[in-house]
């Protein structure tokens, strides 16, 4: 005790109060520790450091800058697979023919004379479209197969060779098929050579003297009936066109309108008899709109409107008796 009679402090640390206070702390610490590093993820394999001799393995048998060159790879992969999906191989190939074509040109391989023989109906600038051959070409990289190709793809024309001559000079000769007849079907014409083949649209008036063939499947088998029309020149020179019928026989259609209907066998002798009626009775000439010939034993006409009423009014008249004055 004091003086005064009161307890005195101790001057010494706390006691046991304080020690279990901090071991409480303590504990807490190591067991959040422990509980955090349990679940924490464990480490991935890859991410530990290989033992030396898998690197020493890898370092003998991977090449140098094998990673830069993956990665170069996968840029291009991924820039091609762009260009595809997009629809842009046309335009790169076109950009680096052309590139390619600029550096020959520049080294002397541009064509500078080009001759074309056996055209006539087409225009030296319509067979270089064709072959598309251009101003940029140049004859060191123009592969001459495929400018053949191009041209037969064309349908006026039947044959071509082409033959380089280096270092600037390209020759071409090509056959070329002939205008035959105009076809029309549902409306459109259009000139065919005389395999059937469409050659174009009819637009130039020169074609206009050509025959005219009508019909599904006309185009096909003209040549043979127009061959067979031409030996009857009574009848091929009124004929303004020929009409093919659900692909089985052949109408013509006369000048004047005069529908004629011939029979799917036996043509010759149908076109024979038609030539005979007219040098004979003036068979083209009579008042009539149709001709039928398609029963074997028998011809049939069909009067006009005019000629039919004249007729009826003809029969209609009564009969004169005999002594009637």
């Amino acid at each position: 005790m004091d003086g005064a009679g009161r307890l005195a402090r101790s001057t010494r640390s706390p006691g046991p109060r304080a020690d279990l206070k901090a071991a409480a702390i303590g504990a807490v610490v190591l067991l959040r520790e422990y509980f955090s590093r349990r679940r924490a993820r464990p480490t991935p394999l890859i991410e530990r450091e290989p033992p030396p001799r898998l690197i020493a393995l890898i370092e003998r048998h991977v090449p140098r800058r094998a990673g830069s060159i993956a990665t170069l790879m996968l840029l291009l992969a991924s820039a091609g697979f762009g260009i595809v999906r997009g629809g842009h191989v046309e335009e790169l190939s076109s950009a680096l023919g052309d590139s390619r074509n600029a550096l020959a040109n520049s080294a002397g391989f541009r064509i500078t004379s080009v001759t074309i023989n056996g055209r006539k109906q087409l225009s030296q600038d319509e067979v270089l479209a064709s072959g598309g051959v251009n101003g940029r070409s140049s004859l060191l990289f123009l592969d001459a197969s495929a400018v053949r190709g191009r041209l037969k793809a064309n349908p006026w024309i039947s044959e071509a060779t082409v033959l380089k001559l280096y270092p600037g000079a390209l020759q071409i000769s090509i056959v070329e098929r002939t205008a035959f007849a105009l076809w029309q079907e549902q409306g459109r014409l259009s000139v065919i050579a005389e395999d059937g083949a469409v050659l174009e649209p009819y637009v130039a008036r020169r074609f206009l003297s050509l025959p005219l063939v009508v019909g599904k499947g006309a185009e096909r088998h003209a040549r043979d009936f127009l061959a067979l029309l031409a030996q009857y020149p009574q009848v091929s020179n009124v004929t303004k066109a020929v009409v093919f019928v659900g692909e089985r026989r052949w109408n013509l259609r006369l000048k004047d309108g005069l529908d004629v209907r011939l029979p799917e066998s036996d043509l010759d002798k149908a076109l024979a008899e038609l030539s005979r009626l007219d040098k004979e009775d003036h068979l083209f000439s009579r008042d009539i709109v149709a001709i039928d010939m398609r029963l074997p034993d028998r011809l049939t006409v069909q009067l006009s409107d005019a000629a039919a009423k004249a007729r009826e009014e003809l029969f209609k008249k009564p009969k004169k008796k005999a002594g009637d004055a």
